[in-house]
This record gives C-alpha cells, sequence and structure tokens, in this order.
C-alpha cells in the first residue's frame, strides 16, 4: 500500500497541567513553521479567555508544523474527563498519539481516561515525560507506572514497545535520557521519534472522496464549518459532493471554500488529499459524523460514537428582584438563542424544552463541562438562574442506572482517615491505597457522581487544602438506595431587603460563616450564609444599630468582623440544594431560595411533608 510518508497525524494528550499545551507552544517555536517575526504568547492553543485563566483545554485545536520537510498535524486534546467527546472523535482522525505524564505526579485518573481511548482505536503511542526538570521529578518510576496502565488497559504487544522521550516543555528541552543533565536545548527527539514510529496515512487519493466530519466550528460569515480528516480520494473547491446525515438520508452540496492548518493561522487551500486535516464550509447543517462522499459513490464511514451527558441542570430567565439590574440579555427569547447557538459546536450538550417557555433542561458531561458554559454566558452578557445539577439515571437491561466515578486522591496521611469516611458516607467503595512516600498516600474510590455532588468544598476543608483530588466517569452501575451527597447545613436566609451592614454581620456571624460583605444589596430570600447545624436560619443581615444620644466609654471601638467566604460559580452550583437557585449576572452571583417570601416557604415545606 502506498503512503504519504511527507505527513504525520498525532494528537498529544495528557492529564490536565501536565504541560500538553506548553509542549505544542514549543514543537511550533522549534519547527520551521513560525516566521522570524510571529510573536508568541504562553500557551497560544489556549485562545479562549476561559482557558487561559484556569490553564485548561476545553476546545479540541489543531495546529500543523512543518519539520525537516515534512508536515506534522498536531491536535491539542482537552484534559478534563467532562470534554471527553472531543477527545474520543479526535482518536478518529489521527494515526497516533504522544502522551504526556508528569515526571513527578505520574499516571492520573484523566491520563486512564484518554490513554484508554486511544488504545481502543489500536493507534501508535509515544510517551513524552515531562517536567524532567522538577527536584521531585521519579522518571523511571513514573514510566513504570505507565507500563502497568497500558497492561492494565489491555495494550497489545506492540503499543507496549512503546518508546520513551524525556523533556521539560517549558525550558524547550528535551532528550532521550533520564537524567536531567542530559537535556538539549531542542525538541529534536520528540520531532524525530513522531516522524519514525508514527505510520504515515495510506495515500489513496486515486479511490472514491471520503471525508469524515469530527469537530464542528463556526463563523458568523460562513456559518458552520466541519473539521475532520480526508481519508480516501480528493476534495477540491466547487466540487458537488454528497452529505450522508446521521438519520441515512443525504444532501447534495457545492464545497464553496476549504481551510487548512498551518502553525497559528486557517489558511484558504483549493484542494486536499487523502490523509489532510481540513476544514470544509457550505454546509448549513453538516453534524460530527457524518461523511462526504461523491454524489456518485455514496459511501458512508461509521458513524462516530459520542458520549452520553451524565448531568443535567435546569436553565431559567432571571425573576429575582435585581433582575435585569447588570445583564445586557435578560429574555427568554435571548436565553434560547444562546443555549442553541451553542449546539452548532458542542455536541456533548443536550437542551431540552419544558412546559415553561421560561425553563430548559440543559444535560452535559459534568459540572465543569455546564459551568463552563454558564460562566461563557455571563461574561457574554446574560442574566439566567440554574437549579442544583442532578445526575442522569439511564435504563438497562430493565434496571434504572446511575453513573459511577473513579476518583484519585493524593493527600498527606494524617486526612486520610476522614476522607475515607466522608466518601464511605457518600457510598464511595475505596479500590486501591499506596503509600507513595512523604508522609503522602493515593486513594482511589469508585463513587456515585450524585456523592461527588457538593465535595470538593468538603474535602479541601478536611484536608486544609492539601489535598488533591481528580475524578472520571467510570460506568453506569445500578442505583443506590437513599439519599445521598446532599447539603448536611442550612442555609442563612435573608429576611429582609437593603444593604448587608456590619452590624447585621456581627450579629449573625457566629450561626455560622457568612457569604457577603458589608455594602452588598440583598433581597428577601437571598442566602447570605451557610448556617453551622441542620436547619435553615431567617436572619437579617441588614439591621442597622440603634442611633441614641449616650455615648460609651468603652463601645466606640471600631467593630471588626470575620472575612467573609465568597463564593466561586462551581462552589456556589455545589452548595445548592433542591429548594435553591443560583443567581448569574455579569457582575454578581448570588444564592437565592425558589420561594423568597419566608411565611410562603413554610406553608410549602408542610405541604411536602403531608
Amino acid at each position: 500500500m502506498k503512503t504519504r510518508n511527507d505527513i504525520r497525524n498525532v494528537a498529544i494528550i495528557a492529564h490536565v497541567d501536565h504541560g500538553k499545551t506548553t509542549l505544542v507552544d514549543e514543537l511550533l517555536k522549534q519547527s520551521d513553521t513560525l516566521g522570524s517575526r510571529t510573536a508568541m504568547d504562553e500557551r497560544v492553543m489556549d485562545s479562549n479567555a476561559i482557558e487561559k485563566e484556569r490553564g485548561i483545554t476545553i476546545l479540541a485545536k489543531n495546529t500543523a508544523v512543518k519539520f525537516r520537510g515534512n508536515r506534522i498535524n498536531i491536535l491539542d486534546t482537552p484534559g478534563h474527563a467532562d470534554f471527553g467527546g472531543e477527545v474520543e472523535r479526535i482518536m478518529k482522525m489521527v494515526d497516533g498519539v504522544v502522551l504526556v505524564v508528569d515526571s513527578y505526579e505520574g499516571t492520573m485518573p484523566q491520563t486512564r481516561f484518554v490513554l484508554k481511548k486511544a488504545l481502543e482505536q489500536k493507534l501508535t503511542p509515544i510517551v513524552v515525560i515531562n517536567k524532567i526538570d522538577k527536584p521531585t521529578a521519579r522518571p523511571a518510576e513514573v514510566v513504570d507506572e505507565v507500563l502497568d496502565l497500558f497492561i492494565e488497559l489491555g495494550a497489545d504487544e506492540e503499543q507496549l514497545e512503546f518508546p520513551v522521550v524525556y523533556a521539560s516543555a517549558l525550558n524547550g528541552t528535551s532528550s532521550f535520557s533520564d537524567d536531567p543533565a542530559d537535556q538539549e536545548k531542542s525538541m529534536d527527539p520528540v520531532f524525530e521519534t513522531i516522524m519514525e514510529e508514527i505510520p504515515a496515512p495510506a495515500d489513496n487519493s486515486d479511490e472514491p472522496l471520503q471525508f469524515q466530519v469530527s469537530l464542528l466550528d463556526y463563523n458568523e460569515y460562513v456559518g458552520r464549518i466541519g473539521v475532520g480528516r480526508v481519508f480516501r480520494g480528493k476534495i477540491k473547491v466547487g466540487d458537488q459532493v454528497a452529505l450522508s446525515k446521521l438519520d441515512g438520508t443525504t444532501k447534495n452540496f457545492r464545497v464553496t471554500k476549504l481551510f487548512g492548518f498551518f502553525g497559528l493561522q486557517r489558511e484558504e487551500i483549493e484542494e486536499a488529499t487523502a490523509g489532510d486535516i481540513i476544514a470544509v464550509s457550505g454546509m448549513e447543517d453538516i453534524f460530527v459524523g457524518e461523511t462526504v462522499t461523491p454524489v456518485d459513490h455514496v459511501d458512508p464511514l461509521p458513524v462516530l460514537h459520542i458520549d452520553e451527558p451524565t448531568l443535567q441542570m435546569t436553565f431559567l430567565t432571571n425573576d429575582s428582584p435585581f433582575a435585569g439590574r447588570e445583564g445586557k440579555w435578560v429574555t427568554s427569547r435571548k436565553l434560547e438563542e444562546r443555549l442553541m447557538s451553542e449546539l452548532h459546536t458542542d455536541v456533548s450538550l443536550r437542551v431540552e424544552n419544558t412546559e415553561s417557555p421560561d425553563k430548559w433542561i440543559v444535560s452535559g458531561r459534568g459540572e465543569l463541562h455546564l459551568s463552563i458554559l454558564v460562566e461563557n454566558m455571563r461574561r457574554e452578557g446574560y442574566e439566567l438562574q440554574v437549579s442544583r445539577p442532578e445526575v442522569i439515571i439511564r435504563e438497562f437491561d430493565g434496571q434504572a442506572c446511575e453513573p459511577f466515578e473513579r476518583v484519585q486522591i493524593d493527600t498527606p496521611e494524617e486526612y486520610m482517615g476522614s476522607i475515607i469516611e466522608g466518601l464511605s458516607q457518600r457510598k464511595g467503595e475505596m479500590q486501591d491505597m499506596v503509600h507513595t512516600g512523604n508522609g503522602q498516600v493515593r486513594l482511589v474510590f469508585l463513587v456515585p457522581a450524585r456523592g461527588l455532588i457538593g465535595f470538593t468544598n468538603e474535602f479541601m476543608s478536611m484536608t486544609h487544602g492539601y489535598g488533591i483530588m481528580n475524578h472520571t466517569f467510570d460506568q453506569y452501575l445500578p442505583v443506590l438506595s437513599g439519599k445521598i451527597g446532599e447539603r448536611r447545613n442550612g442555609a442563612l436566609v435573608s429576611t429582609e431587603t437593603g444593604m448587608a451592614t456590619t452590624y447585621g454581620i456581627m450579629n449573625i456571624e457566629d450561626r455560622g460563616t457568612i457569604f457577603v460583605e458589608p455594602g452588598t444589596d440583598i433581597y428577601e430570600g437571598m442566602i447570605v450564609g451557610q448556617n453551622n447545624r441542620e436547619n435553615d436560619i431567617a436572619v437579617n443581615i441588614t439591621k442597622e444599630k440603634q442611633k441614641t444620644n449616650v455615648r460609651s466609654a468603652n463601645k466606640d471601638q471600631t467593630n471588626v468582623i470575620k472575612a467573609p467566604r465568597i463564593l466561586t460559580l462551581e462552589e456556589s452550583l455545589e452548595f445548592l440544594a433542591d429548594d435553591e437557585y443560583c443567581e448569574i449576572t455579569p457582575e454578581s452571583i448570588r444564592l437565592r431560595k425558589k420561594i423568597l417570601n419566608k411565611n410562603m416557604r413554610e406553608k410549602a415545606a408542610k405541604q411536602s411533608n403531608k
């Protein structure tokens, strides 16, 4: 079989924060791709503002670099399991993967997740042990861990013979030796290994066209753009082609534009052949998994599997007393338009209408997936409310099943007891425990996904911020009985509308943890803190000090209150109980009761207890 030896298609996979995007930066810098004048930011592939802030890759990105006259198409994939749908589809576009593993942390839950996807596709792996310059690096042990993981995931003999390159992406150095002193100021060992080990794509460009869409992009001017690989044949601008839809029908259209990827740019091209990764525009309703073929030779590729959502939330228009104060887009029509436009590019998301025109059920792959959608909407000027996240129950062979997560925790040994107790109360089952040295222990659990909602805050308190927790979807198992993972503490709920005062906060701060600062606008039914006990308490945080003419010698000292705990968006979503909403605007995140009036709340509670 003929091959295109001047091309390699490779995906870079890793756990979050193991240096995958930084490695792509260095490959771009050190290849013959960018002109000497091209200025590059750090983590240039993370183009979205949230990606830059959080240091995570959310959307898969593709680029191409030149190395000694050859072209290497590189796809940078998300490391977080919430964006696993992207990872899975990228695996279909490439012939090999570069697995990046931190030289100290070793294999982590998402390393396992992304590697499993790669091995299932029978891709050729290369391992890069990154951050070799860390004083705590333990490269030899990490390579053993990686080998154990390959064996555990059922790699075949060829895959087990993976080559290893040691690198420090941040310093732009690499070598074939695990001794940090042998590092060279060059990424050539990585490039050379890719060219030698990753199979070249087949050159079957004289056969009928097959191009499959793996990713979607959207552009105001040209509409939907399908990104994918030409598996067979050629495609030219102006060609009349057939699009095989997911429902089995076909639609004919003309290719209006083709784009190739090169360096940081997407460039218009006239033609692409087998092995090329390109973008095609001209089809308004193109979708992931669909195949483009000649009109007279319709031969679609197998449809790509897309992971089903595991978590859902209700999105609502904002009806709080402060609605419309800060947002640009507040109506149900604008919210619905925005949610529907998200479906253009995010194929793991589902949006369902409800009986109410102001309410939608939005399902995604996890809390991070949904909270990033909410954060993007908030930054774009939308106001909305969301409910507590709930897991999606599915039926398999007549039995109701719920999603379970594999949880890996690295913690100082002294906190081990409370973590084991905390997760067993949430129906977690311990699978493994390894003492990793220096007083650290690694614990692995299988936990129902609903048991993890709200656990992060508790976990950070348990470990005083020293614990690290990672989790990834594992499987669906029969639903466990009873309530799991619901918030134990009640809320401090305001009875008044007004402004939080120092005096008001001082009067209630011994009742629990306060979430607002003096001077914050408050409305009746808004949650202003967490109670120390299990029940909700109605409080007046807007209370003013009585003014009298009598001065007391010892009362004129400055009032000092504890610093409030300001919740992030994720912490707010985790805090929610079933009878609460999180109100999100461009300027504020507020927690509130669904029923704002205290008497009406009590009435409703009595009715539901009957």
